[in-house]
């Protein structure tokens, strides 16, 4: 008995995103015929067979955008926009499945979810977080929108059987991220925000003078905080395991990395790599969390490689090289 699915041609909504750029030539090497949704950004990759302009809140888009095609991978989201998320986010998910129900030749619709919807380090995770715990997002709306989103993809599952994967990324890193995340010059990636939350001496004269630091961020006890993340090859590796894949069907997999790191061994390694000092931060807001991967590994193959030190050691070489940093944004 097969366990794959008869896939070839493959609908990808926001591929000109942090993904969706970096899954786009894996797709063309596998020999997947792509058809690319673009909005506003650059999509750059030989071999994409078609590349549709368009926007998740136009309601014409899902009946153009799936025909012929064999599965949906669906990357396009906005973030914190109290406008957009709800029209965009939830309103396109939904249009896009209702389609899916409605045309009856779609094989397979990846969804691509987020941590976010477990609230991660807002909240006290004593546990490691897995495939069955409870949607509970921290407060913001791009939270709200994948708690949303992934409901819709459960109803749909359970209402009309359709062939739903969801893929829960980590915080995602590629490029010099983490030397954006944890360093005090930046520039600003995710939180916490360094310079404003500045409060001794020596963090106030570093932040005006312009020094540079790899920051560090403790518990109020003085214990390094501790999260999970997830490199962007994993990301793209777990997709691809996943696309075709009979066994992934109606699952939700945690996508993170290999471990999770603590803020002291992250400090010493990006000071060590950069020649920068290192500088403590007490942040008492922050929860501790971890991923729990074994039912990703188990059930898809799938063996992330990209630990903190390799997410490190590309990102140093990533600005060695004299790459631009790209800020990927896609907002419909």
């Amino acid at each position: 008995m097969s366990t794959e699915l008869p896939i070839k041609n493959v609908f990808v909504t926001g591929a000109g995103g942090k993904v969706g750029s970096a899954l786009l030539p894996e797709l063309v090497k596998a020999g997947y015929k792509v058809r690319a949704l673009r909005y506003d950004e650059v999509i750059d990759c030989p071999g994409v067979a078609e590349i549709v302009d368009g926007d998740l809140r136009d309601k014409t888009l899902p009946a153009r955008a799936l025909r012929d095609m064999d599965a949906v991978i669906h990357l396009a989201n906005c973030k914190e926009n109290r406008e957009l998320f709800l029209e965009t986010n939830v309103g396109g998910t939904f249009r896009l499945l209702d389609e899916v129900k409605n045309n009856g030749h779609i094989q397979q619709f990846i969804q691509a979810g987020s941590d976010a919807r477990a609230g991660i380090y807002y909240f006290p995770r004593p546990f490691p977080i897995d495939e069955n715990f409870p949607h509970s997002g921290y407060p913001g709306y791009y939270p709200l929108s994948k708690v949303l989103e992934e409901t819709i993809c459960e109803q749909m599952r359970v209402q009309y059987n359709l062939p739903i994967t969801v893929l829960r990324f980590s915080w995602v890193h590629g490029q010099d991220d983490i030397l954006a995340h944890a360093t005090l010059k930046g520039p600003q990636f995710g939180v916490p925000v360094w310079k404003e939350i500045a409060v001794t001496e020596e963090q106030k004269h570093f932040a005006a003078q312009g020094l540079d630091a790899a920051c560090r961020m403790d518990h109020p006890d003085g214990t390094p905080g501790m999260r999970h993340i997830v490199g962007l090859p994993d990301v793209v590796q777990a997709v691809m395991l996943s696309l075709g894949n009979k066994a992934a069907i109606g699952k939700a997999f945690p996508i993170a990395g290999p471990a999770p790191f603590t803020y002291d061994i992250l400090s010493e390694y990006i000071s060590k790599k950069l020649d920068i000092p290192v500088l403590r931060f007490q942040v008492p807001e922050f929860h501790d969390f971890r991923h729990s991967i074994v039912f990703t590994r188990s059930v898809l193959g799938w063996e992330p490689v990209y630990d903190i030190f390799k997410i490190v050691d590309d990102a140093v070489a990533f600005r060695k090289a004299g790459k631009r940093r790209v800020e990927t944004k896609y907002p419909g």
